[in-house]
C-alpha cells in the first residue's frame, strides 16, 4: 500500500485522509474498511460493493456533465466522515464484514456499464476516498474502454493521494457540507480546511469537471451570513461557472429530531448565490422546475429545463445556447 507510514511494534499509519489513523495489528481505521493486516494497510472491501444501480447523471448531482446520460453507480461500506445527519448512514456507518456484500471486479463493472448503455461509472453512496484502490483500478479500466468516471465525495483526502485520485476522475461532485469550522467539528467530526483545499485543487490543477453540493439543515448552516460567505469564497477561489446545488435535508441518523429543510430556505440560498454572481445554481431533493433549470448566462433563456432529475427540454448544441450561441460551461 502506497499511502502509509510503517511505525514501531507492527503499527502502521494510514495516510489516505487527514485522520492519519495509527493502527495496531488487526485494527481498522475510522472508516472501518482500511485495516492493519500484517503491518500494512489493506482495503478490506476491495472488489465488494453494496450493489450497482443505473441512475440518471443528474442524481449525483451533476447537471453539466453529459446531461440526460446514464451512470452506473456503486459504493462499499464505511466513511472517513462522521456526519451526524448522514443520508446514507446504513451504509456509511456499517461495521459489517465487507466480504458479505456483492462481489464485483473492476472488469465486471466495466462490462456491465457497457451492457447497460452507461456513459459513466460513479463511485458514490459512501466516500470513494476510502475505497481508493478499488475506485482507481475501476477508473483506469473505464478510461481504457471509453467510459467516463465520476467521484461523489466529501473531499476529505490528503494532498498526495488526492493527486492520484483525481487524475483518474472525469467529474466530481464535492459535498461542501457547510462553511464554518464549527459545523465540521461538531456535526462531521472533521475539519473544513482540507475540503476547501481539495475543491481548489480539483478546479485549478485537474481536468476533472467540478460541481458542489451543500445540504442545507435548518438552524445549522442556513444563515444568510454563512451562505453569503460560501458563495463569495466560490466566486473568489473557483470563479462564477462552478455549478452549486443546495439540497434539502430529510431527518436521518442522529438528526431524526430535526425538521426537513423548507423550500423557502432553499430559495433564499438560491437567490443569495445568484446575487453573488454564480451563473449556475440549483435546488435539490425538491421538485421545483424553476430552480432546477439551467439558464444561459448571456441571454437568460432556459437551455436545460428539468423537473427534479428528469430533463424536459434541451436547447443546447455542443454546449452552445440555441438562442444566442453563448457557451455553457460543462462537458456536453
Amino acid at each position: 500500500m502506497k499511502y502509509q507510514n510503517i511505525l514501531n511494534d507492527n503499527k502502521v499509519q494510514c495516510t489516505i485522509c487527514p485522520r492519519n489513523c495509527k493502527l495496531n495489528e488487526g485494527q481498522a481505521g475510522f472508516c472501518q474498511i482500511r485495516k492493519n493486516i500484517n503491518g500494512s494497510v489493506v482495503l478490506t472491501s476491495y472488489g465488494y460493493n453494496t450493489g450497482l444501480a443505473v441512475d440518471p447523471i443528474e442524481k449525483k448531482p451533476l447537471y453539466h456533465f453529459y446531461p440526460g446520460s446514464k451512470v452506473l453507480s456503486f459504493g462499499t461500506l464505511g466513511c472517513n466522515m462522521g456526519c451526524q445527519f448522514c443520508q446514507n448512514w446504513h451504509i456509511s456507518k456499517s461495521k459489517a464484514d465487507p466480504t458479505k456484500l456483492n462481489q464485483t471486479s473492476p472488469e465486471k463493472i466495466v462490462e456491465l456499464a457497457k451492457q447497460l448503455g452507461c456513459k459513466s461509472v460513479a463511485f458514490t453512496y459512501n466516500d470513494p476516498v476510502i475505497f481508493f484502490e478499488y475506485a482507481i483500478d475501476t477508473a483506469k479500466l473505464c478510461r481504457d474502454n471509453g467510459i467516463k468516471t465520476v467521484a461523489v465525495t466529501a473531499g476529505y483526502i490528503n494532498p498526495e493521494p488526492r493527486k492520484e485520485f483525481f487524475a483518474h476522475m472525469d467529474a466530481a461532485n464535492v459535498d461542501l457540507k457547510a462553511f464554518t469550522e464549527n459545523f465540521y467539528t461538531k456535526n462531521c467530526l472533521a475539519h473544513l480546511a482540507p475540503v476547501l483545499d481539495t475543491i481548489k485543487y480539483i478546479k485549478k490543477e485537474t481536468n476533472c469537471w467540478l460541481e458542489l453540493t451543500t445540504l442545507l439543515i435548518e438552524d445549522e448552516n442556513t444563515s444568510t451570513e454563512e451562505i453569503t460567505q460560501e458563495c463569495e469564497w466560490i466566486m473568489e477561489n473557483l470563479g462564477d461557472n462552478v455549478p452549486l446545488h443546495f439540497s434539502a435535508f430529510h431527518p436521518a441518523y442522529k438528526f431524526m429530531d430535526r425538521r426537513p429543510t423548507k423550500l423557502s430556505t432553499l430559495l433564499l440560498a438560491y437567490g443569495i448565490a445568484k446575487n453573488t454572481g454564480l451563473k449556475y445554481v440549483y435546488t435539490g431533493n425538491v421538485l421545483d422546475t424553476q430552480t432546477s433549470t439551467t439558464y444561459c448566462h448571456a441571454c437568460s433563456k432556459p437551455i436545460i429545463k428539468r423537473n427534479g432529475y428528469e430533463i424536459l427540454d434541451i436547447n443546447l448544441q455542443k454546449g452552445n445556447c440555441n438562442f444566442c450561441s453563448a457557451k455553457c460551461s460543462g462537458v456536453f
